[in-house]
């Protein structure tokens, strides 16, 4: 029985194998006319990991439309903006022995940053990045590096004129914006050169204006928490236009949250006004028109007929002594706009220059008058 079955599994195993070679001289089998195919073994290659896979953009995208905006702005004024560079040397003693010393002179170098204001080579920065400087040199933004020269400079505002030599083409100027049109919570783009490194961008809000904080004897500032930091000072704060705003002067900062700064500007209007009465007298001429101003506060402002500003002090032969002004007298508004406290004032008129005129709407005979003044030169040294 046992030989039986094993004649059996040996004749199956010859019937597989015998099937199989058949199969294999069928798929062998050339139809008469048709060209052989040489097959290659097929092989699998993936698509690489690194390849583009760059879709077309169709679909309106807010995010996309905003980073244009800053991205032209920042294009528009690049051109305009230059690296200042300043020398100066100074004595320093090196000890030699205990009570010896050498005396050496040691070169002091600075960094800051300007706008170009003027296609004729005005350029506007801020005073303490060239104050006492020997030597100064502005690089624009091609990298070209020219010799320039002080036209003139305002303590009070710590601004400052330079005057170079442009060369063909001429270097294109700043667009100005309206420093008093701004509004708190807009996009503000601060450009210079932090640190040595040149046209750095960098983009905030304008988190208030006319802060006052201690730093110059004038300040009217816009206040921005766009990242302002050592050699960027007297470079330019720009809308989303492309329009200057203010020139960025300081940076409040607690040594003990690192990182964390509040950067001030002081703007263009004011800025516009210091620099054309420095290009054209060589110094600031600051207007006033002969009396000055206080804040009456919310408790006086029944007697005032609501008032918030009155005129505090006359001065003889000055346009407000000639137009028979009078301390005490209640002020709403100053060229159509109204004001609430004596800063609002100052602010409009130092905006101006002398001889231009002011109109202020004054409490006269129970009655609202305007009244118009002519500006004239302050005549002391300084404001404050």
């Amino acid at each position: 029985m046992m030989g039986r079955n094993r004649w059996m599994l040996v004749g199956f195993c010859g019937v597989m194998v015998l099937s199989a070679l058949v199969s294999a001289v069928r798929r062998q089998q050339v139809v008469p006319g048709e060209p052989v195919e040489q097959h290659e073994p097929v092989m699998h290659v993936p698509e690489s990991r690194f390849s583009p896979r760059q879709r077309p953009v169709d679909e309106y995208n807010p995010a996309r439309t905003y980073s244009e905006a800053i991205a032209d702005a920042v294009e528009k004024v690049m051109c305009s903006v230059v690296v200042i560079r300043t020398g100066r040397q100074q004595k320093v003693v090196r000890p030699i022995i205990p009570g010896w010393g050498r005396v050496e002179w040691e070169e002091l170098m600075g960094e800051g940053s300007g706008i170009i204001i003027d296609e004729n080579g005005y350029v506007l920065t801020s005073w303490h990045v060239i104050d006492k400087a020997e030597f100064i040199e502005i690089v624009l933004n091609d990298g070209t590096k020219l010799p320039a020269h002080e036209i003139g400079h305002d303590k009070a505002t710590d601004l400052a004129v330079l005057k170079f030599e442009p060369k063909k083409p001429l270097c294109p100027a700043v667009e100005f914006g309206d420093s008093d049109k701004v509004r708190v919570g807009e996009v503000a783009i601060a450009i210079g050169s932090p640190f040595s490194l040149q046209s750095s961008v960098t983009v905030g809000h304008i988190s208030q204006k006319g802060r006052r904080v201690q730093i110059l004897p004038y300040e009217d500032f816009i206040q921005t928490d766009a990242a302002i930091n050592e050699g960027n000072s007297g470079g330019p704060l720009i809308d989303v236009d492309g329009r200057l705003i203010g020139v960025n002067a300081a940076v409040k900062t607690e040594a003990e949250k690192k990182g964390v700064g509040i950067a001030f500007a002081i703007p263009v209007n004011l800025a516009v006004s210091v620099a054309n009465s420095i290009i054209e007298k060589k110094r600031h001429e600051w207007p006033w028109v002969g009396c000055f101003f206080q804040s009456t506060g919310t408790e006086y402002k029944g007697i005032y007929d609501g008032a918030s500003v009155v005129i505090s002090d006359v001065f003889a032969d000055t346009p407000a002594a000639r137009a028979s002004l009078q301390p005490g007298t209640a002020v709403f508004a100053v060229d159509g706009i109204p004001v609430k406290d004596e800063y609002d004032v100052k602010r409009i008129i130092f905006n101006k220059s002398v001889g231009k005129s002011i109109k202020l709407l004054l409490l006269l005979n129970e009655q609202k008058q305007e009244v118009e003044l002519e500006l004239e030169e302050f005549p002391g040294i300084t404001l404050y």
